[in-house]
């Protein structure tokens, strides 16, 4: 288990940091008490279940974030093994980031926010030299910011999760597809007798439907449109993509293509993937 403790200036992207490990299937706790986080790293020990763990502890905590430096040592001799992430930003990035989202300063409720940038910067230098890695945020974009941190955690995690989903259009195109594929026009097995009542994970249906040369262009038009657009999507940030692939009923074509898709996806790297058959039964 990988234990990640995020912390930093505020208006330096810890939340975009904190999302960016959820993605990735960490389990997450944004502003975890000081008092909380040595029972709790010891509690995420002793589940076993092998998921890692994101923390995100920062000046929020008050002045508790001063028992912080005894908190990581007690760690340290308890062997529960962390890392410390920090984000940082130049005072003019944060200030201006405040002003934009008109966010009052936590140690600058009602003084100027430089003041309170200053005085936070003193509260976390323990943390700033503690951190195993310091990125800073300055010149990044949010999407640059979620590269930066695959960059430290290569391969720990994959850069894009995709769904691969079939459905019928009969019953409606799903409402979280970022990508639809109306396959259609491919042959039909619903009018072939032995076919209709089996579906798209039958060998027979399968043979059917790609036995076109109409079907075959399409895999390899399709699959290479597919293969240039993943990577432009991770570049811009993505880290999940459903793939909507849909036929009349969602039982033959759909499936059939669906799998393909899969099969083609599975072993690519960096990449992970799954696939869903919505109205395989319907």
């Amino acid at each position: 288990m990988r234990f990640v403790i995020i912390t930093g200036m505020s208006g330096a992207g810890k939340s975009c940091a904190l999302k960016k490990f959820e993605d990735d299937n960490f389990f997450c706790v944004d502003n975890l008490p000081i008092e909380l986080v040595s029972d709790f790293a010891k509690i995420s020990l002793e589940r076993n279940d092998h998921r890692n763990v994101a923390i995100c502890v920062d000046i929020r905590s008050g002045e508790k974030i001063d028992s912080f430096d005894t908190v990581l040592d007690d760690m340290r001799e308890h062997g529960i093994a962390y890392e410390i992430l920090f984000l940082d930003a130049s005072d003019e990035t944060l200030i201006k980031r405040f002003k934009e989202t008109r966010r009052a300063h936590p140690l600058a409720a009602t003084g100027r926010v430089r003041d309170g940038i200053e005085l936070e910067r003193q509260k976390l230098e323990f943390l700033k030299k503690r951190a195993d890695y310091i990125i800073d945020t300055t010149m990044l974009l949010v999407k640059e910011l979620r590269i930066e941190i695959d960059k430290v955690f290569a391969g720990k995690s994959t850069s894009l999760f995709i769904t691969v989903m079939s459905f019928g259009f009969k019953y409606g195109i799903p409402t979280d597809v970022d990508l639809v594929m109306d396959v259609r026009f491919m042959p039909n097995p619903y009018y072939v007798d032995e076919l209709k009542h089996k579906t798209g994970n039958d060998e027979e249906v399968r043979n059917y439907v790609m036995n076109s040369e109409v079907s075959l262009e399409f895999m390899e038009r399709f699959t290479s449109m597919a293969d240039f657009l993943i990577p432009n999507y991770i570049k811009e940030g993505r880290s999940q993509l459903v793939i909507g692939i849909g036929c009349t009923g969602g039982k033959h074509r759909s499936v059939t293509v669906a799998n393909k898709l899969y099969d083609h996806f599975k072993d690519k790297e960096n990449i992970g993937v799954k696939v869903v058959h919505r109205d395989i039964y319907l």
